[in-house]
């Protein structure tokens, strides 16, 4: 049944191709494609609402709007820069402007060009426009696809920039050698052996959804070795190819279809999260596909044979149970701590609809790791799709050194990814080169936590780093809600502007307004142990205690008292601002709920496991927290939250405005939580602060 975003199309979608679907949804693979008008050549009529319609949802399979429109240009002016082994070509403009787009062109001609890649003047298209698939259309697809375009569009006058490719392949007349070698022209024929299903998802896998451009290898002439499964190199169909250094993952009998019909919908299933130009394809093309289409395009993938296990059919199969315990003893392990857990979970579950699992991810498992390697180096954003509207980034990591994410890298393949190939430096070094990442321009020295391994004291060290990310489970009778020191320190104490440990030591024993005393870093930190997790003090001579210490002291490195440290604490916002909870609410929903829970509950696994800790209720901080005071928890939040908003390392954190930040802590801070009995107590020479809660 189709869905509220489906249903405007479904009925076209439903003929489209020659395939009628029946009452009681069964489809039928005609023959010959139903009569409409616009499917002859020379048509010059005017086309029906239903037909241009019908042509949208066609440019909506064929995915036009990606390649012929530059960014943040005008739908379907082209313009847009396509990168290729031989140079830079430039996607034209299929608007019906007579000038510079298609308004001048018959139907015949653009029937040749889609079949045959000859525009209207004679001159040759290069099969970076993918002709050699969309010649398997039928004629009632082709001849509404061109009532769409030159009478569903308005006309824009936009001529796009020359084609800059070098000699010889600047020459497009050789391209008419090239089509008679390996273009078959040929409209796709139904196989009579299989059902109307299989049929239809053949159909738009190898024609309009055009998947072997990326998926399937390439020859020496730079063309598909197979363009549906046929001939003596069959089996290479869809079976995976390196594009602009991604892996275009082999998609014969990848995935259930159900998993495969979720993931072309929102761009996200159990097992993986779409990269690279992939989120173009879901965000533009394949979320607007029946659900009819859907299934029956992942029936078609599922039947491709491929030497490959079967995947897991519960999430609970993907979950990995434990921690590697490689975590704390290898530098990868300890990289992959600090810099993917927080997202990606030590466990390397992954948070649903949110974050991707690396258990059954084939970007993780693949033989060829350039997507890995890729995504890391540059980052990347989820899919914007009516099921997740919000996009998620992942921020690049070029800032590390080729060793570190060779480290990280292999250890999350072979913890995560089957046992798969390590990733060498080399690997890292000539991918940088190709792709010649952005890298992180800030000062701030984060601190690698994979260097306390070269440290005489290494296990103390690494004890008191885990007490930080895992402190109540470490510490289960000292901690008396669901917080991690990690929750305000980010990254284990790593984070500019979110609460570093850098240099902390240095500092203390130092005054404290709150306490109207000197304290030391035994009190401060025992201070966080009865407020921001409500719970008890540690004994100040207990192993714990003094292993803690001692990953501060390692963090403090050659910083002195006098010293002014980039990225301290969590920077200011403006006081003078007046905080707005009703607005607060809506910020929250927007930008908190997706991991703190709808009602401020915190997010747990699918073991009941807190993933993200609640900002209210029983089991977050109390009333005497720092952060139960709006200015402070606003600063807080304006610094580090939203994780994953865009691409600045390391957590993509940050990005709201002042007023944003202190209206939405405003409210969160002053919902119910557990009150401070001590509170008494606070501020006993020194005035409170203006948003003091007591």
């Amino acid at each position: 049944m189709a869905t509220d975003k489906t249903s405007r199309k479904g009925k076209y979608a439903a003929a489209v191709g020659g395939v009628a679907v029946l009452a009681g949804g069964t489809a039928l693979f005609l023959a010959r494609p139903p009569a409409l008008e616009a499917v002859t050549p020379g048509f010059t009529g005017e086309a029906s609402a239903e037909l241009i319609a019908r042509g949208r949802y066609i440019a909506e399979l064929g995915d036009c709007v990606a390649c012929h429109t530059a960014k943040d240009g005008v739908e379907m002016a082209g313009g847009l820069a396509l990168e290729s082994p031989m140079g830079t070509i430039y996607s034209t403009n299929i608007t019906p402007d007579p000038e510079t787009g298609i308004g001048g062109w018959s139907y015949a001609e653009f029937d040749r060009a889609m079949r045959k890649g000859v525009a209207a003047d004679g001159h040759h298209l290069y099969p970076a426009m993918p002709y050699p698939s969309y010649a398997k259309m039928t004629e009632a697809d082709m001849g509404a696809l061109w009532a769409y375009l030159s009478q569903g569009l308005a006309p824009v006058k936009q001529a796009a920039p020359e084609t800059d490719l070098g000699f010889p392949f600047n020459q497009r007349w050789g391209l008419a050698y090239w089509n008679t070698a390996f273009l078959k022209g040929a409209p796709f024929t139904p196989d009579p052996s299989k059902d109307a299903v299989w049929n239809r998802g053949a159909y738009l896998v190898q024609s309009l959804g055009h998947c072997g451009a990326c998926h399937t290898p390439r020859g020496i002439g730079f063309q598909e070795v197979t363009m549906d499964g046929t001939g003596p190199q069959g089996d290479k169909f869809l079976s995976g190819a390196q594009v602009e250094n991604w892996n275009a993952v082999n998609l014969r009998n990848l995935w259930t279809v159900s998993d495969m019909v979720r993931l072309l919908k929102t761009g996200q299933n159990r097992f993986a999260t779409v990269s690279g130009s992939m989120v173009d394809v879901i965000s533009h093309s394949t979320q607007h596909f029946s659900d009819l289409d859907l299934t029956a395009m992942a029936v078609y993938m599922k039947s491709l044979p491929a030497d490959r296990p079967e995947q897991p059919t519960s999430p609970a199969d993907v979950v990995a149970a434990l921690v590697p315990e490689t975590t704390w003893t290898t530098p990868g392990g300890l990289g992959y701590a600090q810099f993917c857990s927080d997202c990606h979970r030590p466990n390397g579950e992954g948070v649903p609809g949110v974050f991707p699992p690396f258990g059954g991810n084939h970007t993780i498992s693949a033989e060829d790791p350039a997507t890995l390697i890729h995504i890391t180096l540059t980052g990347g954003q989820s899919a914007m799709t009516a099921a997740h509207p919000r996009a998620f980034h992942m921020p690049g990591f070029a800032k590390l050194g080729d060793d570190e994410i060779a480290q990280i890298l292999s250890f999350v393949r072979e913890n995560f990814g089957a046992g798969a190939a390590p990733v060498t430096p080399e690997a890292v070094a000539k991918a940088r080169k190709a792709i010649g990442p952005e890298v992180d321009s800030s000062t701030f020295e984060t601190p690698r936590l994979a260097a306390m391994l070269g440290a005489p004291n290494a296990d103390q060290l690494v004890r008191g780093m885990r007490l930080n990310a895992e402190t109540r489970d470490l510490l289960p009778d000292h901690v008396g809600d669901a917080l991690n020191c990690t929750s305000c320190h980010l990254n284990a104490g790593t984070v500019a502007n979110g609460s570093p440990y850098v240099g902390i030591t240095a500092f203390f024993p130092s005054y404290q307004k709150r306490a109207g005393k000197v304290i030391d870093m035994e009190d401060r930190i025992n201070g966080c142990f009865r407020r921001s997790m409500n719970g008890k003090p540690l004994a100040k001579d207990s192993p714990d205690m003094k292993a803690m210490l001692a990953y501060f002291d390692w963090m403090k490195g050659e910083t002195k008292p006098e010293d002014k440290v980039e990225g301290r604490g969590v920077g200011k916002v403006d006081t003078s601002l007046i905080p707005d909870p009703v607005r607060g609410k809506t910020i929250y929903a927007e930008q908190c709920a997706a991991c703190h829970g709808e009602n401020g509950e915190g997010l747990t696994d699918v073991a009941g496991r807190m993933v993200y800790p609640p900002l209210w209720g029983d089991h977050s901080f109390n009333i005497g927290a720092g952060m139960a005071r709006t200015f402070t928890a606003a600063a807080f939040v304006k610094q580090n939250m939203p994780i994953a908003a865009h691409g600045k390392f390391p957590l993509g954190q940050g990005g709201l405005s002042d007023q944003d930040a202190i209206d939405v802590a405003e409210y969160f801070s002053h919902m119910p939580r557990p009150d401070f009995p001590d509170k008494v107590k606070d501020w006993p020479k020194d005035p409170k602060p203006k948003d003091a809660r007591y």
